[in-house]
């Protein structure tokens, strides 16, 4: 066999070959990579989605945290102007309480002030219709030193 057919040969057998490949073997790999790319360009939208929902939840979550951080700074304003209402109230309650018992005391002491000037007024009477019987034993009127007396315990 010369070697020209032997060329012609490997040709023909070699285009055949390449037609059985086209043929038989090419379509299922095309089909199979064709599904391969799909695949991938599904999966890089579905990335690109996610990425972009994860965008949109990251600022949600943002958005509620300061929503959070307002009302939780609201509720701590108006916990602090409770309290100082309450301290406020607290202080004027002590302030009229305080003042009540200081008035009670004043009054107390302006009694006990009288109660001690009419004991005093009595003993004073006392002692004057002593001093007095001693230095007039002549002289014994119950009634007329009973007046005097009054108008002396007035008097004082």
């Amino acid at each position: 066999m010369s070697i020209n057919a032997t060329l012609f040969v490997q040709a023909i057998v070699f285009a055949i070959l390449v037609w059985f490949t086209m043929k038989f073997v090419w379509p299922p790999i095309a089909v199979a990579l064709d599904e391969r790319a799909k695949k991938i360009a599904d999966g890089l939208a579905a990335a690109d989605k996610a990425k972009t929902e994860l965008s949109a939840a990251n600022q949600r979550v943002e958005a509620e945290l300061a929503k959070s951080r307002g009302e939780a700074a609201a509720r701590l304003a108006d916990a602090e102007r409770r309290a100082q209402a309450l301290i406020e109230e607290a202080k004027t309650r002590a302030t009229e309480e305080g003042n009540k018992i200081v008035a009670a005391a004043r009054v107390e002491a302006e009694q006990q002030t009288v109660k001690a000037r009419e004991t005093l007024r009595e003993q004073v009477a006392v002692l004057a219709v002593k001093g007095a019987e001693q230095i007039l034993r002549k002289e014994v009127n119950a009634s007329v030193h009973a007046d005097l007396l009054g108008r002396l315990k007035a008097e004082l």
